[in-house]
């Protein structure tokens, strides 16, 4: 609310009390009480001869009583309570002998006429309240005009885009602060350049890309990419999220781009920013994805102002998504957004300067090994290093430690990839089940050529899991092989085979292991080939689909009898993937049962006490503790939650 419109209700609210003052105040007040009695009442007054006046007036009658009588149920004791003036109301059936009666008591009569509201107070009475709302609304609106400023107004405001400008002074964020991504940045810097020395690119006729759209897993650093632009360009930066474009009113999201790129060319040479495109992106006629006539209206006119009638060579338009395949082809053409700049998640070497950049503001202890932490993380994006990171550093302060050291990136790592650990009540049985479940996973890994090195085992809770196998692999991955695939299978059957082994029954404790061997035999399948019965032949079965809002459902692309083909073949590879776990368990039950003792007496073994184990057990194998060489992790875990027993 503005200072002006504070002190305009202010001086109406005090209007109002002066007039209610004066009504209430200084209207002199009448000398005698005016009692309101009964008809009966002044029926018995006036036959005991003390009525000395009357006065009608409508339906009432104001009389003056010949001396003072009291109320009803009041007593002399009581004080002064008495009355001389009276009023009633006459009895909706006429009296007849109510003038008679008068007149031969001698009983003064006089009428006075009924008032009556005029025409002016009774058309005031009903536009009153009317007249109360469109003032009040007239304030709001003339506060919001204010605020405004000149042409503004309620739908004028509806119509702003929005959206926030940054400037050099204010963006902060440079490509130092961004570590990792070389080759976005490097596209990216291009844009830079040319914002900062157009001459130089357009004396050979080049010209600056229209748009450039940042496409990426979440968390990877695309917004983070365009602060780091602003802040590098030194030109007008306005930044704003494709959601605020729509609005309940049709039309408004279009006059929102509209007064958005109005702003980028008045500033010009400048960067436009939308963040998360496929709010107003997505492909239009869709129908079931969404789509109305407000999102098309917006798209529409976002596809005029990028490549329209006007041109505008000096306002580039950065945008970013995760959901590329939602966009509406006119949106991803040369000459919209000319470059499609991807941000994947990082690898070890990238990771490593990520983490260097999230620990600048943390106090390192001697042993902490960024280079080892960032090839112990695989798959974590930006995002994913910062929290792990922020987890280390709220373990160390709630120890009162003076530095973190690696044991607390250890402990936040198993937080974030395992869950936290939960103190769970579970019998001495279920601890055994346990046990052998995830030794059953470790004795597969171990023992199973082309299997992913151990990292470490546990049988404490975490999350949702009772027990973790981690598994780190040697080197990154770029290419699965069918046999490393179906070692990968082979170990999640593992702990399944080996309470098959042990207790000679099954447990609920599988239910994970088995949807992530059923899901892989599936792509295997389907996806990638690898079925010796249906050859070189991909189907649309197993796909991870999003909702695009095309169709309802996807019809089958393979007959009746080739759907019944890819289901004996995926049980074959799941089956054979049994065999092989059930072999190694069955030919190693010695070593299995050490492997279970071990994790019920310490509950946590790393790779190299797994490998004492087993020597123990005479079974000899090499050394796998890990190296700086390692990287990744996979996770075999059992689900405790969500119906499952375990």
């Amino acid at each position: 609310m503005t200072r002006g419109l504070f002190w305009q209700l202010i001086i109406v609210v005090t209007t109002i009390l002066m007039v209610n003052y004066a009504l209430t105040k200084l209207t002199p007040p009448t000398r005698e009480t005016v009692a309101e009695v009964s008809y009966s009442r002044f029926k018995a007054e006036l036959g005991a001869e003390n009525v000395a006046a009357v006065t009608f007036e409508g339906n009432s009658l104001d009389g003056r009583l010949k001396e003072r009588v009291l109320l009803e149920g009041t007593a002399e004791t009581e004080g002064d309570k008495s009355f001389l003036l009276f009023r009633t109301t006459l009895p909706p059936v006429s009296d007849p002998q109510l003038l008679q009666e008068l007149e031969k008591r001698k009983v003064e009569v006089a009428v006075r006429p009924e008032k009556k509201p005029s025409a002016w107070t009774t058309a005031l009475i009903y536009l009153f309240p009317w007249l109360l709302i469109i003032g009040v609304w007239w304030f709001i609106l003339k506060g919001m005009r204010t605020r405004q400023g000149p042409g503004g107004g309620v739908m004028g405001g509806f119509a702003k885009s929005g959206a926030k400008m940054y400037t050099k002074e204010r963006s902060r964020v440079t490509f130092a602060d961004v570590a990792g991504l070389e080759e976005a940045k490097q596209e990216l810097m291009e844009i830079v350049e040319f914002l900062r020395n157009p001459k130089r690119f357009m004396r050979l006729g080049a010209k600056a890309p229209r748009g450039v759209l940042l496409v990426g897993p979440p968390g990877t650093g695309k917004t983070l990419m365009a602060r780091a632009v602003a802040g590098e360009a030194g030109v007008p930066f306005f930044t704003i999220s494709a959601s605020q474009f729509i609005e309940m009113f049709v039309g408004v999201g279009a006059s929102r781009v509209r007064d958005l790129f109005g702003n980028a060319k008045k500033n010009a040479p400048s960067i436009i920013f939308i963040d998360e495109l496929d709010a107003v992106g997505r492909s239009r006629g869709t129908g079931l994805g969404g789509g109305n006539d407000e999102r098309e209206q917006t798209l529409n006119q976002l596809l005029s102002e990028m490549d329209g009638f006007e041109a505008h060579d000096e306002v580039i338009v950065m945008s970013a998504t995760n959901r590329p395949d939602v966009l509406d082809p006119a949106l991803l053409r040369p000459g919209r957004f000319d470059r499609q700049v991807v941000v994947e998640r990082p690898d070890w070497r990238a990771r490593g300067e990520i983490l260097k950049v999230h620990t600048r503001k943390v106090p390192l202890a001697d042993d902490v090994d960024l280079q080892l932490l960032a090839r112990s993380t695989p798959g974590m994006c930006g995002a994913d290093l910062e929290n792990l990171v922020n987890e280390a550093a709220l373990i160390a302060a709630r120890e009162d430690a003076q530095q973190v050291c690696m044991a607390h990136f250890e402990r936040a790592k198993d937080r974030v990839l395992m869950g936290t650990e939960r103190k769970l009540v579970m019998s001495q049985q279920e601890k055994r089940i346990t046990a052998y479940h995830e030794a059953g996973h470790t004795l597969l890994a171990r023992l199973s050529p082309g299997a992913d090195p151990i990292h470490k085992v546990s049988i404490i809770p975490r999350g949702q899991a009772l027990g973790m196998t981690q598994q780190l692999p040697v080197d990154d991955r770029y290419h699965y092989s069918r046999t490393y695939l179906m070692t990968r299978i082979a170990v999640s059957l593992g702990g399944r085979a080996a309470e098959k082994a042990e207790f000679e029954e099954l447990s609920t404790g599988a239910q994970n292991d088995l949807k992530q061997a059923t899901e892989l035999a599936e792509k295997m399948v389907c996806q990638w080939g690898m079925s010796e019965r249906i050859g070189p032949m991909s189907f649309s079965r197993g796909e991870e689909h999003p909702f695009l809002g095309r169709k309802l459902a996807s019809d089958n692309s393979f007959s009746e009898h080739m759907a019944w083909i890819i289901d004996q073949e995926i049980e074959k590879i799941v089956k054979t993937g049994e065999q092989q776990a059930d072999e190694i368990i069955g030919g190693n039950l010695f070593a299995l049962g050490k492997l279970a003792e071990a994790l019920l007496e310490e509950e946590v073994l790393d790779s190299r006490r797994v490998d004492e184990v087993l020597r123990e057990a005479g079974i000899e194998v090499k050394s796998t503790s890990r190296t700086k060489s390692e990287e990744g992790v996979l996770l075999q875990g059992e689900l405790a939650g969500g119906g499952v027993e375990n």
